[in-house]
């Protein structure tokens, strides 16, 4: 394999909490510029060129099913949908069905409100993970805090460590593997998540001042071009 080439991975999306701070919504289901959550980070997946995608949680009808249906057209292994058991066990028990339905060698692990995340940075991620020599790689804030539910792995050592793992935080089965951080710039964000409503509204506020920063470089280029006509 190419030292420049993506290799093969699935990612797990975590999508059955229960969002007790979002006052009994739905979370993944909850809209940023009109997208749900939920398909917004599988977007982000199919772009970084994921094998299979595995949302880890219950079916979702609303703009969620045909969101997700058009992400896995795009993806070689499709898209499946898998419950935890316990149903909102939590982050442990998710990753532990997730990991069950995936087969690539890579995987990534990430939530599925993080609105910012893009392919390039999982595709970073898998780089950083690969050169750094460590059995994954994860983003860290701009406090330099490490995201569990925002990284990558190599699909063994995951499973190794998951095997003799008694406990319930993912930080505690994580943090001993010593992943890479990977620190982007504190505007780009693409850690940032949606716990409860102060945050979703931060988010599509950002989101917003995105978009009129994307439409105001559109119209200074356009400007730029009608000006060498």
């Amino acid at each position: 394999m190419a030292g420049d080439q993506v290799p093969d991975f699935d990612v797990v999306i975590l999508a059955g909490g229960q969002a007790a701070r979002m006052n009994g919504a739905d979370k993944p289901s909850l809209e940023v510029g009109g997208v749900p959550l939920l398909v917004l980070v599988a977007r982000a997946a199919a772009a970084a060129g994921a094998r299979q995608v595995i949302v880890v949680g219950p079916e979702r009808g609303g703009a969620v099913g045909p969101g997700l249906a058009a992400v896995a057209a795009r993806l070689g292994g499709g898209l499946v949908t898998v419950r935890e058991s316990p149903p909102g066990g939590g982050p442990v028990p998710a990753l532990r069905r997730g990991l069950d339905a995936a087969s690539a060698p890579w995987v990534a692990l990430v939530a599925a409100d993080l609105p910012f995340l893009t392919g390039p940075w999982l595709v970073a991620l898998l780089a950083l993970a690969r050169s750094s020599g460590r059995p994954g790689a994860v983003l860290a804030d701009d406090g330099q805090r490490p995201q569990w539910l925002a990284g990558c792995w190599q699909a063994g050592p995951l499973r190794a460590a998951l095997s003799g793992y008694p406990g319930t935080s993912l930080g505690g089965l994580l943090r001993p593997l010593e992943p890479a951080r990977l620190s982007p710039g504190a505007w780009q964000q693409p850690w940032l998540d949606c716990d409860d409503p102060a945050q979703l509204a931060a988010a599509r506020a950002a989101y917003l001042a995105r978009a009129d920063l994307a439409g105001a470089a559109d119209l200074a280029g356009a400007a730029d071009l009608d000006g060498e006509a």
